[in-house]
């Protein structure tokens, strides 16, 4: 019987990697070539021009208007997307037969959008934990409850 093979991706909205399980009691191992890493930096650099300025409706105010949107959110939604298109490529090349997917609150539901249907169809688990900085030794302790490591 072939091994089930578990694609582990462990992100937040700036970084991610992609580990492999291959059955019980195998550990993981690090996928070369799918570790990712994103410029995020800080909104305050992002956006450093004042906000346009508009005429008070009534009378003769003026007011600072606020950005249609964040751009730190858009460059986080940006990267979920990319990590997105590289586990829709791994499905359609078969190399995985299920997904564990670990990453924080926000950048989970990030991703939990950007992902095809036929990838969202091999979702084991998810983990809603940041776990982008935690020592590869570490993590099976934290996949316990998902998957046998």
């Amino acid at each position: 019987m072939k091994p089930t093979r578990t694609w582990i991706l462990i992100a937040d909205g700036a970084r991610g990697k992609v580990l492999l399980n291959e059955g019980p009691g195998r550990g993981l191992r690090a996928l070369e070539g799918l570790e990712f890493s994103e410029d995020v930096p800080p909104t305050r650099d992002i956006d450093a021009d004042r906000p346009g300025r508009s005429f008070d409706s009534h009378g003769e105010g003026r007011h600072a208007m606020e950005p249609p949107s964040d751009p730190h959110r858009q460059r986080k939604e940006a990267f979920a997307r990319r990590l997105a298109e590289v586990l829709a490529k791994g499905c359609r090349r078969n190399d995985f037969d299920q997904l564990v997917i670990v990453a924080p609150p926000s950048a989970l539901g990030d991703l939990r959008n950007a992902l095809a249907p036929e990838v969202k169809a091999r979702v084991k688990a998810e983990l809603p934990k940041d776990l982008t900085r935690t020592d590869m030794t570490e993590l099976p302790r934290h996949l316990e409850t998902v998957l046998a490591v």
